[in-house]
């Protein structure tokens, strides 16, 4: 279940902090729509990783794309296999 209070709950910031825990961020409203997120840091760096991740995957497929794909013995010739 989303854990969803208006930004005013900051004056309380340690109860707020205490319910961001992994895997379940904080919303915060303002004005009664959505504005920011509070992520626990390992969560955060997750994010980040897969974010870079799938850039690079999407880096990777578009160059085979274009260049070509390689076979398993261009890899392993590559590597010294």
């Amino acid at each position: 279940m989303a854990n969803i209070r208006p930004v005013s709950d900051l004056r309380n910031y340690n109860e707020v902090l205490k319910s961001c825990q992994n895997e379940s961020p904080v919303f915060l409203t303002k004005k009664g729509r959505g504005k920011y997120v509070l992520l626990d840091i390992g969560d955060y760096e997750k994010m980040k990783a897969s974010l870079k991740l799938l850039a690079n995957l999407e880096e990777g497929e578009k160059a085979a794309r274009e260049e070509g794909w390689l076979s398993v013995n261009d890899i392993e010739t590559a590597l010294g296999i």
